[in-house]
């Protein structure tokens, strides 16, 4: 397998959810760096994995979309507990669907998982890992 990982970085504020948040329930920020890895079996015609500059192009328009917001304010995350876990997922879902839609290029057609990790600071971090 081959891989290519991208990063890029998003601040957000959200509340938690639940007990088991303790201090987390009330509002706070959270500054994410984010890695979106991208795999295939196969290099392409052109020995690539997929476009990096399209890719981190890509990831930076998904974060656009999240980043200097609070998150429990935003219609298409309502109802769901913005855990580092739940926004790696997130952004790999939203990252599959630009895929999808052709803006990583005709190359990254041939991808077949994609990996998103969000890291909370240098000792803790979570990924989503999906099938393409």
């Amino acid at each position: 397998m081959f891989s290519v990982t991208v990063r890029d970085h998003m601040m957000i504020a959200h509340t938690l959810r639940g007990e088991v948040f303790g201090p987390a329930q009330g509002l706070h920020g959270a500054t994410y760096v984010v890695d979106a890895t991208f795999v295939r079996p196969a290099l392409d015609e052109d020995d690539l994995v997929v476009d990096i500059g399209l890719a981190g192009a890509a990831l930076r328009a998904v974060l656009q979309e999240l980043s200097y917001r609070n998150l429990d304010d935003d219609p298409s995350l309502a109802g769901t507990n913005t855990t580092t876990e739940r926004m790696a997922q997130v952004v790999a879902d939203r990252l599959t669907a630009r895929i999808h839609d052709g803006d990583l290029g005709e190359g990254a057609r041939g991808l077949t998982r994609l990996v998103a990790t969000l890291h909370e600071s240098h000792i803790a971090w979570a990924s989503y890992e999906r099938d393409l």
